[in-house]
């Protein structure tokens, strides 16, 4: 039996052995590359990484500079845009405030009228039988009352003496026409006198068709009559024409005014503000308060610490009506802005009064600089030393030494730079450094 049985062949142990060390060669080879591939990714990071270092330092050093510089610029600033005023200066300017403050805001279409008489309030006095005058009591322009006598008409039928007709007011009002005189004969188809109740007038808008959509019966509107100075009169609109102006483009708006003293007439000019929306709770100041021209519209803020000191504050405005403007940006609620003698203001120069620097020591007490900042301690410091040695150069004795101080600002921007520049070099030469480890592996 153990004769007849199958022989296995077997691989030589030298075959065996070479594959293994082909493996061990292929498989070091591919380490090798994989390394390769790590160290490049290395370096690829690292340079990522100082790009990112480097963007990082340069937004830090930048950020500290302008925090360093801001309050020295907002302090010039102040200084440059504060006017100093005396008791004469304030007094010859009649500089008058206002606190801004937020409250309703209404939108407005402006537009000019004219006063106009209601027609049912004129009345005729005639006579009904022909003759002469022989009495007249009333002339244009004056006043009558009701049933009042005006005129007596003497009849031409026969009589000694002839009959007579009295003529009594129909109403009271005005004599605006008279068109009879003393001993004129008259008709009873001629109009001897005509009065007109003005206690009421219309004050008549001419509203542009464009805009006539936004206003309707009922609209508040505040009228201006020139006439009267600066009264404003509130009344509402009663109703519109019947016809629009074809050359102008515009469409009758007619309102009812009350007239108790007489003062307005006929043919008077009017101007209007019809309120056509309302918004509350709306930052804006009196028109009167904003200076400047289109571009660079500023308004003039009474300064909380200083007597007689108004700083220059831009603004940006929104809608405006006939008297007050939104303000945007620029002035807060509670600031007194200068309505009267702003325009003055604008005039004003450093030679009106002290300087904002004289102003903040003797309010406050102590020593600022010239452009109203707060000293630090180092510049107080600074101050002494300058003084000690001007006193010193006045005595005749040489303080032997030089006040080149280095301000705060250059000296942050200084240290910042220079730790910048060390954390520069350090990436830089690791950088250098994983580059060349790669190249030697």
């Amino acid at each position: 039996m153990i004769r007849n049985a199958v022989r296995i062949e077997t691989s030589p142990p030298t075959f065996d052995r070479g594959i293994r060390t082909s493996r061990l060669k292929l498989l070091a080879r591919d380490n090798e590359c994989y390394l390769k591939k790590i160290k490049l990714c290395d370096a690829k990071l690292s340079a990522m990484k100082l790009k990112m270092t480097f963007k990082i330092l340069t937004t830090s050093i930048l950020t500290l500079t302008a925090g360093a510089l801001a309050p020295t610029a907002f302090a010039q600033s102040r200084a440059d845009n504060t006017v100093i005023l005396d008791e004469a200066g304030v007094q010859n300017l009649r500089i008058e405030t206002v606190v801004a403050d937020e409250e309703t805001f209404e939108t407005t279409i402006f537009t000019i009228g004219r006063i106009e008489e209601i027609p049912a309030n004129r009345s005729v006095v005639s006579s009904r039988i022909a003759g002469r005058v022989v009495e007249l009591d009333a002339f244009e322009g004056d006043v009558v009352e009701k049933d009042q006598l005006v005129a007596i008409v003497e009849s031409r039928q026969l009589g000694d003496p002839p009959p007579t007709v009295k003529l009594y007011a129909p109403q009271s009002g005005l004599v605006v026409a008279s068109h009879v005189r003393l001993g004129q004969p008259v008709e009873p188809s001629q109009e001897l006198m005509d009065i007109s109740d003005q206690s009421t007038l219309w004050a008549v808008a001419q509203i542009p068709e464009q805009e006539a959509a936004q206003v309707h019966v009922g609209d508040v509107a505040r009228i201006h009559v020139p006439s009267l100075g600066e009264q404003w009169i509130e009344a509402k609109l009663a109703r519109f024409g019947v016809s629009a102006d074809r050359q102008a483009g515009t469409v009758e708006g007619i309102f009812v005014i009350e007239n108790p003293e007489g003062r307005m007439r006929p043919g008077m000019r009017a101007e209007f503000s019809i309120v056509v929306d309302e918004r509350e709770f709306v930052l804006s100041v009196p028109r009167s308060a904003v200076q400047g021209d289109p571009s660079n519209r500023y308004v003039f803020v009474k300064d909380f610490g200083l007597d007689h000191a108004f700083i220059k504050s831009p603004v940006v405005l929104g809608e405006e009506n006939e008297q007050r403007v939104e303000v945007i940006r620029g002035v807060f609620p509670g600031d007194e802005v200068v309505t009267r003698g702003s325009y003055g203001l604008s005039f004003a120069g450093a030679g009106s009064g002290m300087s904002l620097k004289e102003a903040l020591d003797a309010a406050h007490g102590h020593e600022h600089n010239e452009d109203g900042s707060e000293m630090t301690p180092e510049q107080r410091a600074a101050n002494a030393r300058a003084k000690e040695e001007a006193a010193m150069r006045a005595a005749g004795i040489d303080p032997n030494a030089q006040s080149g101080g280095i301000s705060l600002p250059l000296m942050i921007y200084a240290g910042v730079a220079t730790l910048l520049a060390l954390v520069l070099a350090q990436l830089l030469w690791n950088a250098k450094r994983t580059k060349s480890e790669g190249s030697n592996a």
